[in-house]
């Protein structure tokens, strides 16, 4: 493996692929004068698959594509990446890769209480990048012979077991340990090589699950998760993953080990590159941060909320492979209260039916496009729904006072999902990065997510975020400069007050730059903010309305501008549509209009 340069300084050049499930993408960022700037982006099939199984072709495509464009050579006669740069100009300094091609890494992950344990091994492994294909618990309603053939069946890449706080229960991890020894399960890729087990449970069971699983499977040992009932300590066992899914499942697809030796440091799963990103943006500047990627298959939501990091993903929500599963998870009837027109149930399931079994196809008319994006919609509220559930804080052992109340409660505590002290919104994916106009993908976020007070809604432009998320772990000041000034575009702030009134009162006033804007509840606002603009909106909320410092009090924020402008929404939080379907059809067209979109 290629050393990269110890003095980032020194760094002019970089080079950086995410090679996907379909596509791969390359990006050669350059240091213009004292900033690093992206300068041509190019694309190719991945070619993990056959006719040629082997993941460097489509990477040395894309890359040819780049060399074409920046009119520079990047490659050597052999078809291998230089580094470092060369005197003569070619070559880069650096060279990173991610990579979710093959399936990504998935996991099953295994612990003793499911809304304990067991959630917090979900946690910790989705934040490390992987998909969960399922959850087994003590306590989760199956027998153990249907665990075993589901463990079997399954063959993830992975297992990670956890459960029992330091000193606890260590009956039941010896349990989980025996059941893994039944179904023997064979890892997804690299046929005889032993399975990667991680444990990190509680550290009285180490001994005896080690003499049960020690010379079956590759298990790697480290701290437990959950050491009490009030803490968790997840990154051990995201730093385990990810390094067992380099050394052996990355290993296994073909050709990464050729791609291992190109790269000057570790080649990252894409949800990991993307969650480094969102982290690095919200320490950098100090703020909650919420993002999303809306792929074919699944959708991934990342949350920063007073420093505390989670990903989910939702692997059965998205807008092409698995777009009849949000028809069936949301209802037709969900689906439909979003078209601004009239349009009836069967053609709904038609319309989403022919893209599942079309899923490259690309909406032909504007009532294909509006009937597309409000399925968008559905999959983003239900995926953010999902997050919500599982970005929690932990119950203390001081607030239960009972063993039965711990065992009995639903939830691991409060969600950390508060939209009224969240300060950005990221979109990602072709739905909302490539919309036709930039106010529909602030308006499917404003509908979906329902941001509250005073929030920036934002988009990845060409979805750079893998590569500039592994950049941020070796070049910190590069990955920031060009994710704000090339990667992210700005929509604009939106101003949503909190609460309900009467459809047609004044809701809400908002001054900016000495001029005020009266909007009624019901309505939309655009107010015009060149991007890059920040002023003072002073905004006064109407009545039992709260923007951001209590029902009918004046509040005064920061306000960015965008592509889009400072969006005043008065609909009310929670959004609610009128019943009658005339009535709904009206407003959404009202709406659209506000926003200065055709509705159909």
């Amino acid at each position: 493996m290629v050393e990269y340069p110890p003095v980032m300084s020194e760094i002019r050049s970089i080079l950086a692929t995410d090679c996907g499930s379909t596509t791969t993408k390359a990006i050669l960022i350059e240091k213009q004068g004292d900033e690093y700037r992206l300068v041509v982006r190019g694309e190719a099939p991945t070619t993990v698959e056959a006719p040629f199984d082997d993941v460097t072709v489509g990477v040395v495509n894309a890359v040819r594509e780049v060399e074409e464009l920046a009119g520079k050579q990047i490659l050597d006669h052999d078809g291998k990446i230089m580094t470092p740069l060369r005197a003569d100009g070619s070559g880069v300094d650096i060279y990173l890769s991610t990579s979710s091609a093959g399936g990504g890494l998935q996991m099953t992950v295994a612990g003793v209480v499911k809304t304990m344990s067991a959630e917090s091994a979900e946690r910790a492994a989705l934040g490390a990048g992987a998909i969960i294909i399922d959850v087994i618990a003590v306590d989760d309603g199956r027998k153990d012979f249907e665990k075993v053939k589901r463990i079997r069946e399954l063959r993830p890449d992975m297992i990670l077991i956890s459960g029992g706080t330091d000193g606890g229960t260590v009956k039941h991890l010896v349990e989980i340990a025996e059941m893994i020894v039944s179904a023997d399960p064979k890892p997804r890729l690299g046929g005889n090589m032993p399975l990667p087990v991680i444990y990190a449970g509680n550290k009285d069971a180490r001994e005896a699950v080690k003499e049960i699983l020690g010379n079956r499977v590759d298990l790697r040992i480290v701290d437990n998760l959950r050491p009490s009932l009030d803490r968790e300590n997840l990154d051990p066992a995201r730093e385990a993953i990810h390094e067992l899914f380099l050394q052996h499942v990355m290993q296994q697809a073909p050709g990464y080990s050729k791609l291992s030796s190109w790269v000057s440091a570790g080649i990252m799963s894409t949800p990991n590159a993307v969650g480094k990103m969102v982290q690095t943006v919200a320490q950098e500047k100090g703020i909650n941060v919420l993002a999303v990627d809306i792929g074919g298959a699944t959708t991934d939501v990342f949350s920063v909320f007073n420093g505390v990091y989670n990903r989910t993903v939702s692997a059965n929500l998205g807008m092409s492979y698995s777009i009849c599963n949000v028809l069936a998870e949301a209802g037709t009837a969900n689906i439909r209260r979003w078209t601004p027109f009239e349009v009836d149930e069967a053609s709904v399931r038609n319309s989403l039916r022919n893209k599942m079994v079309r899923p490259t196809t690309i909406p032909q008319t504007l009532r294909d496009l509006r009937i597309e994006q409000a399925v968008a919609r559905e999959a983003l509220r239900l995926a953010f729904e999902h997050h919500k559930t599982l970005a929690r804080s932990l119950k203390g052992v001081q607030t239960v006072r009972t063993i039965g109340e711990i065992l009995d409660q639903k939830e691991t505590g409060e969600t950390l999902v508060d939209m009224m002290a969240l300060d950005m919104i990221v979109g990602s994916g072709g739905v909302l990065s490539h919309a036709p106009r930039r106010a529909e993908a602030a308006y499917m976020m404003l509908d979906a997510y329902q941001p509250e007070g005073v929030t920036l809604l934002a988009v990845d432009s060409i979805f750079m975020m893998p590569q500039l998320g592994v950049l941020s772990t070796v070049h910190p000041q590069a990955a920031s400069q060009v994710f704000e000034r090339d990667c992210l575009i700005k929509l604009g702030s939106t101003i949503a007050p909190v609460g309900r009134m009467k459809p047609g009162e004044p809701a809400c006033t908002v001054t900016i730059d000495g001029e005020s804007h009266t909007v009624k509840f019901g309505e939309i606002k655009i107010v015009p903010l060149p991007d890059g603009s920040v002023r003072e909106a002073v905004i006064r909320p109407s009545g039992k309305l709260d923007a951001g410092a209590g029902r009918g009090r004046e509040f005064r924020a920061q306000v960015e501008g965008g592509v889009v402008g400072v969006i005043i929404d008065c609909r009310g939080r929670p959004l609610a549509l009128p019943e009658d379907n005339q009535a709904r059809i009206e407003k959404l067209r009202e709406w659209y209009t506000a926003l200065g979109l055709a509705p159909e």
